[in-house]
Protein backbone atom coordinates (compact mmCIF):
# COMPACT_ATOMS: atom_id res chain seq x y z
CA UNK A 1 0.00 0.00 0.00
CA UNK A 2 1.21 3.60 -1.06
CA UNK A 3 1.06 6.30 1.47
CA UNK A 4 1.39 9.92 -0.36
CA UNK A 5 2.39 12.97 1.27
CA UNK A 6 3.45 16.34 -0.13
CA UNK A 7 6.93 16.58 2.59
CA UNK A 8 8.50 13.68 3.68
CA UNK A 9 11.29 14.02 6.13
CA UNK A 10 13.72 11.76 7.01
CA UNK A 11 15.09 11.62 10.48
CA UNK A 12 13.40 12.65 14.08
CA UNK A 13 16.49 14.50 15.18
CA UNK A 14 16.56 18.43 16.19
CA UNK A 15 16.50 19.35 12.04
CA UNK A 16 13.71 17.20 11.05
CA UNK A 17 11.21 17.93 14.62
CA UNK A 18 11.97 21.82 13.73
CA UNK A 19 11.31 21.49 10.34
CA UNK A 20 7.95 19.81 11.05
CA UNK A 21 7.31 21.86 13.61
CA UNK A 22 7.83 24.96 11.42
CA UNK A 23 5.53 23.31 8.26
CA UNK A 24 2.34 25.01 7.72
CA UNK A 25 1.29 21.76 5.40
CA UNK A 26 -0.16 18.63 7.56
CA UNK A 27 0.05 16.37 4.71
CA UNK A 28 3.79 15.54 5.95
CA UNK A 29 4.94 12.35 7.17
CA UNK A 30 8.49 12.03 9.66
CA UNK A 31 10.12 8.40 9.17
CA UNK A 32 13.13 7.50 11.58
CA UNK A 33 14.29 4.12 12.60
CA UNK A 34 14.61 4.96 16.41
CA UNK A 35 11.81 3.85 18.87
CA UNK A 36 11.38 7.65 19.84
CA UNK A 37 12.10 11.40 18.42
CA UNK A 38 14.95 13.61 19.42
CA UNK A 39 16.94 10.51 21.20
CA UNK A 40 20.06 12.57 20.96
CA UNK A 41 18.45 15.62 21.81
CA UNK A 42 17.24 13.75 25.10
CA UNK A 43 21.25 12.92 25.84
CA UNK A 44 22.78 16.36 25.11
CA UNK A 45 24.26 18.10 27.27
CA UNK A 46 24.28 15.46 30.42
CA UNK A 47 20.48 15.29 29.95
CA UNK A 48 19.76 19.37 29.87
CA UNK A 49 20.97 20.02 26.08
CA UNK A 50 22.84 22.74 25.46
CA UNK A 51 20.38 24.08 22.41
CA UNK A 52 22.79 26.69 21.77
CA UNK A 53 25.60 29.68 22.20
CA UNK A 54 25.01 33.09 23.34
CA UNK A 55 28.13 33.80 20.46
CA UNK A 56 27.78 32.40 17.35
CA UNK A 57 30.08 33.22 14.72
CA UNK A 58 30.81 31.36 11.45
CA UNK A 59 34.17 31.11 12.66
CA UNK A 60 32.63 28.31 15.30
CA UNK A 61 32.06 25.73 12.73
CA UNK A 62 34.16 24.04 10.29
CA UNK A 63 32.73 24.34 6.85
CA UNK A 64 31.98 27.16 4.14
CA UNK A 65 31.79 30.30 5.98
CA UNK A 66 29.93 32.12 3.47
CA UNK A 67 27.52 29.37 3.43
CA UNK A 68 27.20 29.38 6.88
CA UNK A 69 26.90 32.68 7.54
CA UNK A 70 24.11 32.89 5.25
CA UNK A 71 21.92 30.08 6.58
CA UNK A 72 22.52 31.56 10.72
CA UNK A 73 21.99 34.98 10.06
CA UNK A 74 18.32 34.26 8.96
CA UNK A 75 17.56 32.12 12.46
CA UNK A 76 20.37 32.89 14.83
CA UNK A 77 20.57 31.93 18.39
CA UNK A 78 18.11 34.93 19.68
CA UNK A 79 15.25 33.88 17.20
CA UNK A 80 15.53 30.09 18.41
CA UNK A 81 15.95 31.35 21.99
CA UNK A 82 12.76 33.53 21.52
CA UNK A 83 10.91 30.74 19.43
CA UNK A 84 11.18 27.96 22.34
CA UNK A 85 10.78 30.75 25.32
CA UNK A 86 7.39 31.82 23.30
CA UNK A 87 6.45 28.38 24.34
CA UNK A 88 7.34 27.73 27.82
CA UNK A 89 11.24 26.96 27.45
CA UNK A 90 12.98 28.01 30.55
CA UNK A 91 17.42 28.18 29.93
CA UNK A 92 20.02 28.85 32.02
CA UNK A 93 23.52 29.96 30.75
CA UNK A 94 26.44 27.87 31.97
CA UNK A 95 30.06 27.07 30.53
CA UNK A 96 31.06 30.34 28.76
CA UNK A 97 27.86 31.50 26.63
CA UNK A 98 26.27 28.13 26.57
CA UNK A 99 22.33 27.78 27.50
CA UNK A 100 21.12 24.79 28.99
CA UNK A 101 17.88 23.53 29.68
CA UNK A 102 16.62 24.85 33.23
CA UNK A 103 14.98 21.44 34.11
CA UNK A 104 15.80 18.62 31.59
CA UNK A 105 16.21 17.89 27.48
CA UNK A 106 13.25 16.30 27.63
CA UNK A 107 11.51 19.56 28.07
CA UNK A 108 12.56 20.37 24.29
CA UNK A 109 11.65 17.27 23.12
CA UNK A 110 8.29 17.82 24.59
CA UNK A 111 7.79 21.24 23.03
CA UNK A 112 8.49 20.14 19.59
CA UNK A 113 6.16 16.89 19.86
CA UNK A 114 3.30 19.56 20.76
CA UNK A 115 4.08 21.57 18.24
CA UNK A 116 3.77 18.55 15.58
CA UNK A 117 0.94 17.16 16.97
CA UNK A 118 -0.84 17.25 13.83
CA UNK A 119 2.00 15.73 11.77
CA UNK A 120 2.68 11.94 10.96
CA UNK A 121 5.45 10.11 12.54
CA UNK A 122 6.40 6.93 11.10
CA UNK A 123 9.13 5.31 13.65
CA UNK A 124 10.86 2.05 13.56
CA UNK A 125 11.34 2.46 10.02
CA UNK A 126 14.57 1.54 7.64
CA UNK A 127 14.30 3.56 4.62
CA UNK A 128 15.52 0.72 1.69
CA UNK A 129 16.10 2.73 -1.09
CA UNK A 130 14.78 6.33 -2.98
CA UNK A 131 13.74 6.91 -6.93
CA UNK A 132 13.01 9.94 -8.37
CA UNK A 133 9.96 9.59 -11.14
CA UNK A 134 8.40 12.49 -12.89
CA UNK A 135 7.47 14.70 -10.62
CA UNK A 136 7.95 12.82 -7.08
CA UNK A 137 10.17 10.54 -5.16
CA UNK A 138 9.16 6.85 -4.13
CA UNK A 139 10.38 6.34 -0.79
CA UNK A 140 10.53 2.17 -0.18
CA UNK A 141 10.97 1.41 3.58
CA UNK A 142 10.38 -1.64 5.74
CA UNK A 143 6.55 -0.54 6.45
CA UNK A 144 5.83 -0.08 3.21
CA UNK A 145 5.61 2.87 0.28
CA UNK A 146 6.16 6.06 0.67
CA UNK A 147 5.19 8.77 -2.80
CA UNK A 148 6.33 12.35 -1.72
CA UNK A 149 6.31 15.76 -3.90
CA UNK A 150 9.54 16.79 -1.66
CA UNK A 151 12.10 14.49 0.37
CA UNK A 152 14.35 16.31 3.22
CA UNK A 153 17.24 14.36 4.03
CA UNK A 154 17.47 15.00 8.44
CA UNK A 155 18.88 11.65 9.38
CA UNK A 156 21.98 13.56 11.16
CA UNK A 157 25.57 12.12 11.27
CA UNK A 158 27.34 8.64 12.79
CA UNK A 159 28.01 9.29 16.12
CA UNK A 160 25.94 7.50 18.73
CA UNK A 161 25.58 4.11 16.57
CA UNK A 162 24.24 3.15 19.95
CA UNK A 163 21.13 5.16 19.70
CA UNK A 164 20.40 4.54 16.18
CA UNK A 165 22.24 6.53 13.92
CA UNK A 166 23.27 4.71 10.26
CA UNK A 167 25.05 6.44 6.73
CA UNK A 168 21.32 7.02 5.46
CA UNK A 169 21.77 10.59 4.60
CA UNK A 170 25.19 9.71 3.16
CA UNK A 171 24.24 6.49 0.88
CA UNK A 172 20.89 8.81 -0.36
CA UNK A 173 23.37 11.82 -1.30
CA UNK A 174 25.77 10.13 -3.13
CA UNK A 175 22.39 7.76 -5.11
CA UNK A 176 21.64 11.00 -6.08
CA UNK A 177 24.96 12.02 -7.57
CA UNK A 178 26.39 14.33 -4.61
CA UNK A 179 29.76 15.00 -3.60
CA UNK A 180 30.07 13.40 0.12
CA UNK A 181 33.18 14.78 1.97
CA UNK A 182 35.28 12.26 3.77
CA UNK A 183 33.45 11.64 7.24
CA UNK A 184 35.26 11.06 10.59
CA UNK A 185 34.21 11.15 14.36
CA UNK A 186 34.02 14.68 15.57
CA UNK A 187 34.06 16.15 18.76
CA UNK A 188 35.64 13.15 20.70
CA UNK A 189 38.66 12.11 22.72
CA UNK A 190 42.26 11.08 20.85
CA UNK A 191 44.10 7.95 21.41
CA UNK A 192 47.62 8.33 22.27
CA UNK A 193 50.96 6.89 21.15
CA UNK A 194 53.32 4.68 23.14
CA UNK A 195 54.83 7.62 24.15
CA UNK A 196 52.46 8.98 25.67
CA UNK A 197 50.61 6.03 27.70
CA UNK A 198 51.36 7.57 30.86
CA UNK A 199 48.45 10.05 30.37
CA UNK A 200 46.35 6.67 31.07
CA UNK A 201 47.59 6.32 34.55
CA UNK A 202 46.47 9.83 35.44
CA UNK A 203 42.89 8.92 34.32
CA UNK A 204 39.91 11.15 35.62
CA UNK A 205 42.30 13.51 36.41
CA UNK A 206 41.00 17.12 34.45
CA UNK A 207 43.71 20.33 34.38
CA UNK A 208 43.36 23.72 32.32
CA UNK A 209 45.40 23.79 29.15
CA UNK A 210 46.33 25.59 25.77
CA UNK A 211 46.02 23.32 22.21
CA UNK A 212 47.04 23.84 19.57
CA UNK A 213 46.23 21.93 16.46
CA UNK A 214 48.76 22.60 13.22
CA UNK A 215 46.46 22.69 10.11
CA UNK A 216 47.05 23.21 6.38
CA UNK A 217 45.46 26.72 6.24
CA UNK A 218 46.43 28.36 9.84
CA UNK A 219 46.84 27.36 13.55
CA UNK A 220 44.41 26.36 15.55
CA UNK A 221 44.51 27.23 19.84
CA UNK A 222 42.06 26.18 21.69
CA UNK A 223 41.64 26.85 25.80
CA UNK A 224 40.12 24.67 28.01
CA UNK A 225 40.18 21.94 30.45
CA UNK A 226 41.70 18.43 29.22
CA UNK A 227 40.75 15.03 30.91
CA UNK A 228 43.01 12.11 30.76
CA UNK A 229 41.52 9.35 30.52
CA UNK A 230 41.45 5.49 30.17
CA UNK A 231 41.84 5.71 26.03
CA UNK A 232 44.12 8.69 26.33
CA UNK A 233 42.52 12.20 26.24
CA UNK A 234 39.45 14.09 26.65
CA UNK A 235 37.66 17.20 27.50
CA UNK A 236 35.87 19.96 26.10
CA UNK A 237 39.59 21.81 24.60
CA UNK A 238 40.56 17.85 23.37
CA UNK A 239 37.15 17.72 21.80
CA UNK A 240 37.35 21.11 20.26
CA UNK A 241 40.32 20.11 19.20
CA UNK A 242 39.96 17.19 17.33
CA UNK A 243 37.76 19.42 14.78
CA UNK A 244 40.94 20.46 13.77
CA UNK A 245 42.81 17.86 13.49
CA UNK A 246 43.76 15.93 10.45
CA UNK A 247 46.08 13.41 11.45
CA UNK A 248 48.97 15.96 12.41
CA UNK A 249 50.50 17.04 15.13
CA UNK A 250 49.11 18.89 18.07
CA UNK A 251 50.96 21.25 20.86
CA UNK A 252 49.86 20.94 24.90
CA UNK A 253 50.66 23.74 26.81
CA UNK A 254 50.01 21.93 30.24
CA UNK A 255 51.20 25.43 32.05
CA UNK A 256 48.83 28.07 30.19
CA UNK A 257 48.83 30.55 32.94
CA UNK A 258 52.58 29.95 34.14
CA UNK A 259 55.77 30.86 33.01
CA UNK A 260 58.64 28.50 33.74
CA UNK A 261 61.35 31.08 34.12
CA UNK A 262 58.92 32.71 37.00
CA UNK A 263 59.91 29.13 39.08
CA UNK A 264 63.48 29.76 39.33
CA UNK A 265 64.08 31.01 42.11
CA UNK A 266 61.19 29.19 44.07
CA UNK A 267 61.72 26.83 47.31
CA UNK A 268 59.03 25.01 46.37
CA UNK A 269 59.44 21.62 45.39
CA UNK A 270 59.11 21.55 41.37
CA UNK A 271 56.01 19.40 41.88
CA UNK A 272 54.41 22.01 43.95
CA UNK A 273 55.66 24.94 42.29
CA UNK A 274 54.51 23.42 38.85
CA UNK A 275 50.93 24.61 40.16
CA UNK A 276 49.45 20.85 38.47
CA UNK A 277 47.51 18.39 40.69
CA UNK A 278 49.95 16.82 42.49
CA UNK A 279 49.15 13.68 40.86
CA UNK A 280 49.65 15.03 36.94
CA UNK A 281 53.02 17.14 38.47
CA UNK A 282 55.13 13.78 39.40
CA UNK A 283 53.93 11.66 36.63
CA UNK A 284 55.21 14.44 34.10
CA UNK A 285 58.52 14.61 36.22
CA UNK A 286 58.85 11.19 35.92
CA UNK A 287 58.54 10.90 32.52
CA UNK A 288 60.94 13.86 31.95
CA UNK A 289 63.47 11.44 34.51
CA UNK A 290 63.56 14.81 36.81
CA UNK A 291 63.87 14.57 40.60
CA UNK A 292 61.49 16.21 42.34
CA UNK A 293 63.31 18.45 44.60
CA UNK A 294 62.93 22.18 45.47
CA UNK A 295 62.83 24.27 42.32
CA UNK A 296 65.92 26.70 42.94
CA UNK A 297 68.20 23.73 42.87
CA UNK A 298 67.26 22.65 39.23
CA UNK A 299 70.29 21.99 36.32
CA UNK A 300 70.04 24.33 33.24
CA UNK A 301 69.40 20.81 31.66
CA UNK A 302 66.57 20.05 33.59
CA UNK A 303 64.89 23.34 33.26
CA UNK A 304 65.23 22.63 29.26
CA UNK A 305 63.46 19.76 30.15
CA UNK A 306 60.69 21.17 31.47
CA UNK A 307 59.91 23.63 28.91
CA UNK A 308 58.14 20.85 27.42
CA UNK A 309 55.79 21.38 29.71
CA UNK A 310 54.85 24.41 27.58
CA UNK A 311 54.98 22.77 24.49
CA UNK A 312 54.29 18.92 24.50
CA UNK A 313 53.79 17.97 21.22
CA UNK A 314 52.96 14.58 19.82
CA UNK A 315 50.63 13.58 16.93
CA UNK A 316 47.33 11.43 18.08
CA UNK A 317 47.28 7.54 17.35
CA UNK A 318 43.89 8.57 16.61
CA UNK A 319 40.11 9.13 18.11
CA UNK A 320 37.55 7.65 20.74
CA UNK A 321 35.52 6.84 17.43
CA UNK A 322 32.06 7.24 16.51
CA UNK A 323 30.55 5.83 19.73
CA UNK A 324 32.31 8.15 21.77
CA UNK A 325 32.22 11.42 19.18
CA UNK A 326 29.37 14.12 19.56
CA UNK A 327 29.12 14.87 15.81
CA UNK A 328 29.91 13.69 11.86
CA UNK A 329 33.05 16.00 10.76
CA UNK A 330 32.55 16.02 6.73
CA UNK A 331 29.53 15.56 4.58
CA UNK A 332 27.36 16.19 1.49
CA UNK A 333 29.09 19.25 0.18
CA UNK A 334 27.43 22.78 0.55
CA UNK A 335 28.24 23.93 -2.90
CA UNK A 336 25.47 21.71 -3.74
CA UNK A 337 22.86 23.26 -1.99
CA UNK A 338 20.99 26.20 -2.20
CA UNK A 339 21.37 28.51 0.97
CA UNK A 340 18.14 29.97 0.31
CA UNK A 341 16.28 26.99 0.41
CA UNK A 342 18.53 23.73 1.80
CA UNK A 343 17.81 22.34 -1.48
CA UNK A 344 19.59 20.37 -3.77
CA UNK A 345 21.40 22.33 -6.83
CA UNK A 346 21.04 18.81 -8.43
CA UNK A 347 18.11 17.36 -7.64
CA UNK A 348 14.73 18.97 -7.23
CA UNK A 349 12.70 18.34 -4.37
CA UNK A 350 15.51 16.78 -2.48
CA UNK A 351 16.59 18.60 0.87
CA UNK A 352 19.32 18.42 3.11
CA UNK A 353 19.63 20.03 6.81
CA UNK A 354 21.90 19.78 9.75
CA UNK A 355 25.08 17.26 10.56
CA UNK A 356 24.28 15.03 7.11
CA UNK A 357 25.84 18.50 5.62
CA UNK A 358 29.54 19.07 5.50
CA UNK A 359 29.37 21.78 8.38
CA UNK A 360 30.72 20.86 12.05
CA UNK A 361 30.62 23.13 14.78
CA UNK A 362 32.83 23.53 18.07
CA UNK A 363 31.40 22.08 21.36
CA UNK A 364 28.74 24.64 22.93
CA UNK A 365 25.35 24.31 20.98
CA UNK A 366 26.60 25.19 17.86
CA UNK A 367 25.40 21.58 16.13
CA UNK A 368 21.84 22.18 17.18
CA UNK A 369 21.87 25.88 16.74
CA UNK A 370 22.60 24.73 13.29
CA UNK A 371 20.23 21.98 13.07
CA UNK A 372 17.32 24.40 13.74
CA UNK A 373 18.76 27.49 11.52
CA UNK A 374 19.09 24.54 8.88
CA UNK A 375 15.33 23.82 9.35
CA UNK A 376 13.92 27.21 9.40
CA UNK A 377 15.82 28.39 6.18
CA UNK A 378 14.00 25.06 4.46
CA UNK A 379 10.92 25.70 6.32
CA UNK A 380 10.35 29.40 4.90
CA UNK A 381 11.24 27.80 1.34
CA UNK A 382 8.64 24.97 1.51
CA UNK A 383 5.75 27.30 2.88
CA UNK A 384 5.56 29.13 -0.02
Amino acid sequence: MKNEVNVVILGAGASGLMLSALLEDDNILIIDNNSKVGSKILISGGGKCNITNGKVKPSNYLGNQRFIRNIIKRFDQNDLLNWFGERGLKTLIRKNNQFFCENSAKDVVDILKKEISSKSIQLQTVVKSIEQKSDFFEVKTSKGTVVAKKVVVASGGLSFPKIGATSIGYDIAKRFDHTVHTLSAGLVGFTVQPEQFFFKSLSGIAIDVKITVETADKNREINGALLFAHKGISGPAVLDASLYWQKGKITIDFLPSLSIDSLKLSKKNISRALALPSRVAKTFLEALNIEDKTANKLSSDEWKKLEVLKAYSFAPAGTFGYSKAEVTKGGVSTDEIDASSMMSRKVDGLYFLGEVLDVTGELGGYNFQWAFSTAYVCAKSLNK
